[in-house]
């Protein structure tokens, strides 16, 4: 049994090594308000938190988003959002609404 451990010593230490690899990979979600909705352009403009993924400040921003995540937006929500530059452009990648606070 104790050399069986031994044998599996390097991979697991192989993994272990590659967890904060991973850990980095992941878009930070930011928490943002939605001020406008423009369907007929694919975009969101959205007041958000700094986004350190893209070494951006607070600020109000235009981002595009995909139809699925434009027909759940609304001016005034709430929102988490992840954000990338995808072919260039900065773009919602996922969005969730929060529920209002009570």
């Amino acid at each position: 049994m104790k050399t069986d451990f031994l044998r599996a010593l390097p991979a697991i230490a192989l993994a272990l090594c590659t967890l904060p690899a991973l850990a980095q990979d992941a878009t930070p979600q930011v928490n943002g308000e939605i001020r406008k909705v423009d369907t007929e352009t694919g975009r969101l403009t959205i007041r958000h938190q700094q986004i350190p993924n893209l070494d951006m400040p607070p600020m109000t921003m235009v981002f595009k988003a995909a139809p699925a995540l434009l027909q759940q937006a609304h001016a005034g929500q709430k929102i988490r959002f992840t954000a990338e530059r995808v072919d260039g452009a900065l773009t919602v990648t996922s969005l969730a609404v929060q529920a209002d606070a009570p």
